[in-house]
C-alpha cells in the first residue's frame, strides 16, 4: 500500500468506511484472484492486493464508495423519501442506479472490466455473498456492487499491466 501519508482524506475515509461496513482489501483481493487465476495461475494475493489499493487510490472510486455506502446508511436508517427508501432498501432489481455507480469505477481501467464485473456480479463469491446476505438487517444495496466493481477494475488493471510484459 502507499505510505499513508500520500494518501489523501478522501481516499483514508473510504478505506475506513469499507472496514466499518466489513469489507477488508484481502476480501477484494480475493476476488480479483478468482477473475484472474485461471488465465494468469502464478498470480498472488498479493498481486491482487496491489491492484486493489491502485483501484482504491483513484478519485472517481473513492467518490462511488462515498456516495453509495452513505445511501445505504441512510436506507438502513429509514431516512431517504419514499419511494426511494424502499427501493433502496429491498435491493430492487430494477432500480439499477447502484450497478451504474459501479460501472464508473469498472471504467477506469477500460472495457474488459464490464465483462470482469458482469461475471462476478452474477457469481456473487466470497465477500459479495456476505454483502448480498440482507437477514441481518444491514442494506448494502450501493456497497455489493461496488465492491464487485472495486475487483473487476484491479482484475483488468492486473491483465492490462501482464499484456504489456508478455510476448
Amino acid at each position: 500500500m502507499e505510505n499513508q501519508k500520500e494518501m489523501n482524506v478522501s481516499e483514508q475515509i473510504a478505506r475506513q468506511w469499507l472496514k466499518e461496513r466489513g469489507v477488508k482489501v484481502e476480501d477484494i483481493a480475493e476476488l480479483v484472484l478468482y477473475l484472474q487465476k485461471k488465465y494468469f495461475p502464478d498470480m498472488t494475493l498479493e498481486d491482487c492486493i496491489e491492484s486493489v489499493n491502485a483501484v482504491l487510490s483513484k478519485r472517481e472510486v473513492q467518490n462511488a464508495i462515498l456516495t453509495g455506502i452513505q445511501l445505504d446508511i441512510l436506507a438502513e436508517k429509514g431516512m431517504l423519501d419514499e419511494p426511494l427508501q424502499s427501493t433502496i432498501a429491498v435491493d430492487e432489481s430494477l432500480y439499477g442506479i447502484d450497478e451504474i455507480m459501479a460501472l464508473s469505477i469498472v471504467n477506469v481501467y477500460g472495457s474488459i472490466g464490464f465483462t470482469n464485473y458482469g461475471y462476478i456480479d452474477k457469481q456473487k463469491p466470497g465477500i459479495l455473498a456476505k454483502l448480498n446476505d440482507h437477514s441481518d438487517g444491514t442494506c448494502n444495496t450501493f456497497l455489493d456492487d461496488i465492491v464487485g466493481a472495486i475487483a473487476a477494475a484491479a482484475a483488468s488493471r492486473h491483465a492490462h499491466r501482464a499484456a504489456h510484459v508478455q510476448p
